[in-house]
């Protein structure tokens, strides 16, 4: 059993569960509190029964992520120790930040949230949720920077012995353009994965109520919720594809193979580098089985470098370089990541997002001018739509990590680059874990995870069955200025 082999597959599997619920907690957060906002401004009950409603489904999906990202970091440790002792003094910085800054923000104020409804004052109650949204933010800025660094070292130099990095400046780490280009790419991605979940839910239960007699609730409660969703939606998009346009000309001049392998690009170009949408090959990683089906002339080279004659590096030239320059360094060893994984990664992560925008279309549409739909595959076309921007950040991931192999921490190839600080992934896993060991771990822990994927998924569902509240006590917001612990308002998740 080959212990690196095991560690990545370990290290993959948590990780991309853990991936599920991240997104949806940053995105879902400051929506949830967007809600309260309108219920404290206007009034009006309907966003207070809403507020409720999605809160509950935030503290369901906060409590299992926050669950299952500790064993992330446990990893570093057993697994990869050599990779902890390598780029520990950096890594650490920016982890550490989030766990005592960003994480015990969010995890105070939540619990405030929570049990603060009929003991706090209304402004105060509202600016906790805020800065719970905010928490789970910045949580999400140390992380992101701590992995940026790993695509794109900067702000460090290798130590003396050549056995760890060192760092040089915590802003360079912290300000590293990668991590500049990739939060609000995040960002953007989370409010995509939460503007789905609240247009979905709230399309199906307008159908469902306006199928079944309750006009009054689906006009009034669920479609304000779908147009919010919609709206959302269409805002984050746009953030996405103007992010992930950024995102991706940097990353043609940091880590050309990913994208090379991303596009297919297999051979170089002079000019007009094609954008394959279908290509066919084996799973050998083999380049010359590699072959365009469809394919649309130019665009790749408009998307690396905005014009569309650019000339482009393609994998086997890059294959070719990686080797003359670090070849000697680290062995005999293939720079290629594997071919099929990221180029269809790249593909599935566009297309599962595919089916948020046309909810957002639809529901725009059908909502338009007060209106409400109990048209059935609306409402299936909703449910549909819940899970794929899961699955397209998913696949997103999965592309970012894999397409960055055979490196653990890439070389930096800029001018201003750090000399010599890099690491292959076979460089960084544990020594003195055996196979069995790890196998152990990595059946133990994806066992768990499927219980826990249960319980996750039996909840949400449990929930968002029962819906809305049909009424509330007497909660306006003039009355929430205190309490003695017996107000109506009172409710624990």
């Amino acid at each position: 059993m080959d212990a690196l082999a095991l560690a990545r597959w370990q290290f993959g599997i948590t990780t991309v569960y853990h991936f599920i619920f991240v997104p949806l907690t940053i995105g879902l957060s400051p929506l949830v509190a967007l809600m309260q906002t309108f219920w404290v401004r206007t009034g009006n009950e309907r966003w207070l029964r809403l507020t409720k409603f999605f809160g509950k489904l935030m503290l369901i999906n906060f409590a299992i992520g926050v669950a299952t990202g500790i064993v992330q970091e446990f990893q570093f440790g057993m697994n990869w120790s050599e990779y902890s002792r390598f780029v520990g003094d950096i890594f650490g910085a920016p982890l550490a930040m989030e766990a005592l800054a960003a994480f015990f923000i969010e995890s105070t104020f939540l619990g405030l949230w929570i049990f603060g409804w009929d003991k706090l004052p209304k402004k105060l109650h509202l600016t906790v949720i805020w800065l719970v949204a905010f928490g789970t933010n910045l949580s999400a800025y140390f992380i992101l920077a701590a992995n940026s660094w790993m695509q794109h070292p900067v702000g460090a130099h290798l130590s003396a012995d050549g056995r760890r990095a060192e760092m040089n400046s915590i802003g360079d780490v912290l300000f590293n353009p990668t991590a500049l280009a990739t939060f609000p790419h995040v960002f953007f991605t989370s409010f995509i994965v939460a503007g789905t979940l609240i247009a979905g839910i709230a399309g199906w239960w307008m159908v469902k109520d306006a199928r079944g007699g309750r006009l009054e609730r689906a006009k009034d409660v669920w479609r304000p919720a779908l147009v919010l969703g919609s709206v959302v939606l269409v805002i984050a998009g746009l953030g996405i594809g103007i992010t992930g346009d950024w995102q991706a000309k940097m990353m043609f001049d940091q880590q050309p193979m990913k994208m090379a392998a991303a596009e297919a690009l297999m051979d170089s170009s002079s000019g007009g580098a094609e954008f394959s949408l279908l290509a066919i090959g084996d799973l050998t990683n083999d380049p010359d089985s590699v072959k365009h089906v469809l394919a649309i002339p130019g665009l790749t080279s408009f998307l690396a470098k905005g014009d569309l004659n650019a000339p482009l590096t393609g994998v086997k030239d890059l294959q070719k370089q990686y080797t003359e320059k670090y070849g000697p360094s680290v062995g005999d060893i293939d720079f290629t990541p594997n071919l099929a994984v990221t180029y269809w990664a790249f593909r599935l992560m566009i297309g599962f997002a595919v089916f948020s925008a046309l909810l957002a279309l639809a529901a725009l549409w059908y909502t338009r001018r007060g209106r409400v739909t109990d048209k059935p595959w609306f409402g299936r076309l909703a449910l549909l739509a819940l899970p794929m921007p899961f699955l397209a950040t998913e696949f997103g991931w999965i592309f970012t990590e894999m397409g960055r192999q055979p490196w653990i921490v890439v070389p930096n190839p800029n001018p201003q680059g750090v000399d010599g600080v890099w690491l292959t992934t076979v460089k960084g896993v544990s020594g003195a874990v055996s196979g069995g060991s790890v196998l152990t771990s990595l059946i133990t822990f994806t066992l768990l995870y499927l219980v826990l994927a249960v319980v996750w998924f039996r909840l949400l569902r449990r929930y968002t069955a029962q819906g809305v509240a049909d009424t509330e006590p007497d909660v306006s917001p003039e009355t929430i200025n205190g309490g003695d612990g017996d107000h109506p308002m009172s409710f624990a998740y």
